[in-house]
């Protein structure tokens, strides 16, 4: 079997489906994001950059850019922070390991909407259990309106998306320690190493290739992110909390489907600038270890 050959034609039904619901549409995107296709349009027209340099003046877009920018990199270092340190603990033998590990990943199978709307209830200002625990322990100077105060909501919204995604970043990361040889580990603690040393010299280099999956899929995730903004705060207050997405929502919710279109493709261009330099440096990083 391992020396088994499958012809190369076995990989056309994918590479059809992949051609006809991903290369397609991103192709027809391009195409409309340099027309001025909009609602009240009779016909469709090309209008070269306009779109592009239209959104480049909206002082909006910079607000929905800047906002990304935070909460990407907010939460691609502590998701992978926060997962590594649970995936550490949890794979010591612990007695409740298992329930323990279901508990903390089970967050990231509920659909980020539902857990939008619990959080909604959580940050409520009156009637929120926030609130209400910092006022049973004497700390109701703490108690803030979390999703309507401009400097809490966007620092809400990233502690609940954390709270959602740092289960994913675990799993990864208990499945990089599993490859790990015990006995390697075994003969380093017998000669004396202590945990920070077997952890900095053994531990965290082999488990590159799981820090690279956990970082690319954080970054690109969360550069990504929609569900979350839109259900607890819809961009605002104001558009304090604007991301990429909600902004493209609300162009395409007036009927300027050109010019969102066009803002669409920037995000993904964004992503692809940033991503492909990490990429590459995390898969050298691998080999370098």
């Amino acid at each position: 079997m391992g020396k088994t050959k499958y012809p190369l034609y076995f990989s056309f039904p994918a590479l059809a489906v992949f051609l006809l619901f991903f290369i397609t549409p991103t192709l027809i995107g391009f195409y409309y994001s340099f027309t001025d296709w909009n609602i009240n349009a009779e016909q469709i027209r090309f209008n070269g950059l306009d779109n592009y340099i239209e959104l480049f003046k909206e002082p909006r877009l910079k607000t929905a850019l800047i906002n990304t920018l935070i909460f990407a990199a907010v939460v691609t270092l502590m998701q992978n922070f926060l997962g590594l340190g649970l995936a550490l603990i949890l794979n010591e033998a612990l007695k409740l390991r298992n329930l323990l590990r279901m508990i903390f990943f089970l967050p990231y199978v509920i659909a980020p909407i539902v857990i939008g709307y619990i959080f909604r209830a959580i940050y409520h200002p009156e009637h929120g259990i926030v609130n209400t625990v910092l006022d049973a322990v004497g700390l109701h100077v703490m108690a803030q309106d979390w999703l309507n105060d401009p400097k809490y909501a966007l620092f809400s919204i990233i502690v609940t998306d954390l709270w959602r995604v740092a289960g994913f970043s675990m799993v990864v990361y208990l499945a990089g320690l599993q490859f790990i040889p015990k006995d390697l580990i075994e003969s380093s603690s017998m000669d004396g190493a202590q945990y920070w040393q077997r952890f900095r010299s053994i531990i965290f280099p082999l488990l590159a290739p799981a820090l690279t999956v956990n970082v690319l899929l954080s970054m690109i995730g969360s550069m990504k992110v929609f569900e979350m903004v839109m259900v607890l705060t819809e961009g605002g207050p104001g558009y304090t909390t604007e991301v990429f997405y909600t902004y493209i929502r609300g162009m395409f919710s007036t009927g300027l489907f050109g010019y969102a279109t066009a803002v669409n493709v920037v995000l993904f261009v964004l992503v692809t600038i940033v991503g492909v330099p990490v990429l590459m440096a995390m898969k050298k990083r691998e080999v370098e270890m």
